[in-house]
């Protein structure tokens, strides 16, 4: 049994407030009756009968439409309830009061109060019932939507594998029939990468750490091909390794700068992976941006279609469904020629000290 003692306490405050109304209401129609008494009994009955029925009703199996108790306990509950809270509520009020209100000169009164206690209980019961299948259809909302973005990315992921796998294939091909040392150098790598990939491609999120080990077997297989063509630097500061980010987020980022950036000039090119933080108008965001010092941003982009733009329609997508607005991708063209890809996202973990 798990109980939420914040959503207890506001139910307290609630139930508190709807017990000062009540004697209130009692006191604007016998003003010439102090306010502490029917504000005294108010509390006592109504606090004794909210605790019964509120904490009573995780003994009993709850429905899963309702989060209320299934079946006849769901009925039962706030009747006993409602008897026990008034007969002990009445006996603790009476303490507190110094009078008994089952003495003769008291019927009347009781009366009243009898009738006042069962419209109170059941307005209260009705309030806390609705408000309790509001809020547990609001998590079981929110636990969909949790399933469905899973799902999402898991898809995402799932088009973005095969991708990097045609592509490095199709390199592959072409270094076969020019250079078979090199191929051959060239699928061990692709098979080591592909076994190190499998364990971490199967979770929706992985630390950066990992990532940056990923880029790394990437830009040694594209070496093989490239060869002093190629350079690169990682630059991630210990304090950033432990954080989460999805797998092969910046993949794709790497292919563009290779493919569009180094690849169309002859003596290829240096690539910087860099991550780091900044403040965002909502708290700390994660930056990382991959810089390159190739042919830099054609004048007009590609429309993304088959074969154009896939990997920067793959990320952004991956952004949105995780952050939203917050999860940015800008492309900027160096000054000095080359292209910045940035990403940009809300840090969710504290940096290491």
């Amino acid at each position: 049994m798990t109980i939420d003692w914040i959503d207890k306490l506001r139910r307290l405050l609630q139930t508190i407030a709807f017990c000062l109304a009540v004697s209130a209401i009692q006191y604007a129609f016998q003003p010439e009756k102090p306010y502490d008494i029917p504000a005294r009994y108010s509390l006592a009955i109504g606090l004794l009968t909210w605790a019964l029925i509120d904490f009573g009703r995780h003994l009993f199996t709850s429905s899963e439409d309702t989060g209320w108790p299934a079946g006849i306990a769901g009925v039962a509950l706030p009747v006993v309830g409602i008897v026990l809270g008034y007969v002990a509520g009445t006996a603790l009020a009476d303490w507190w009061c110094g009078v008994s209100s089952w003495a003769e000169q008291g019927r009347a009164q009781l009366r009243i109060s009898i009738g006042i206690t069962l419209l109170a209980g059941i307005a209260a019961i009705y309030y806390f019932y609705i408000n309790g299948k509001s809020a547990w259809l609001q998590a079981r909302m929110n636990e969909v939507r949790g399933q469905a973005t899973e799902a999402q990315l898991k898809l995402l992921e799932t088009q973005l594998e095969p991708h990097m796998l045609f592509n490095t294939l199709a390199n592959l091909r072409m270094l076969i029939g020019t250079d078979p040392v090199r191929a051959q150098d060239m699928l061990d790598r692709i098979i080591a990468y592909l076994r190190a990939t499998l364990s971490a491609s199967r979770s929706t999120e992985h630390p950066l750490a990992r990532e940056f080990e990923r880029l790394r077997d990437y830009l040694e297989l594209m070496a093989v091909r490239m060869g002093p063509r190629l350079a690169y630097t990682l630059d991630l500061p210990d304090t950033l390794r432990e954080v989460p980010v999805p797998p092969l987020l910046l993949q794709p980022l790497v292919e563009n700068a290779i493919r569009h950036g180094l690849e169309p000039q002859v003596q290829g090119g240096h690539i910087t992976v860099r991550a780091r933080t900044r403040t965002g108008p909502d708290g700390p965001l994660l930056m990382i941006e991959v810089n390159d010092t190739g042919a830099g941003l054609p004048t007009t982009l590609p429309t993304p279609g088959p074969g154009q733009s896939f990997g920067l329609v793959q990320v952004r997508e991956r952004l949105a469904t995780l952050h939203g607005d917050a999860g940015t991708l800008d492309l900027i063209a160096a000054s000095a020629g080359g292209t910045s890809a940035c990403v940009t996202f809300p840090l969710k973990m504290a940096p290491t000290p």
